[in-house]
């Protein structure tokens, strides 16, 4: 998970964070799994911002970074 983040962080990957210019990393989950990893990233994309920031808001209530908190 650390390299994939930091492929995030260092505009490595094609995508909403590069295009967009994000780098906090302010959610995350583990899954044991690629497979059920996928399975939950197509569900969260399916959901609507105002549950996603209620997710968020749970883990993370003043949304700071997370990324130091990997290693």
């Amino acid at each position: 998970m650390q390299k994939r983040v930091w492929q995030h962080r260092s505009n490595l990957v094609e995508g909403f964070t590069k295009r967009y210019g994000l780098h906090k990393l302010v959610y995350y989950e583990q899954h044991e799994s690629m497979g059920t990893a996928i399975i939950r990233e197509k569900q969260l994309k399916k959901w609507g911002r105002t549950w996603k920031v209620r997710l968020i808001e749970e883990m993370n209530p003043e949304w700071g970074d997370l990324y130091d908190f990997l290693f």
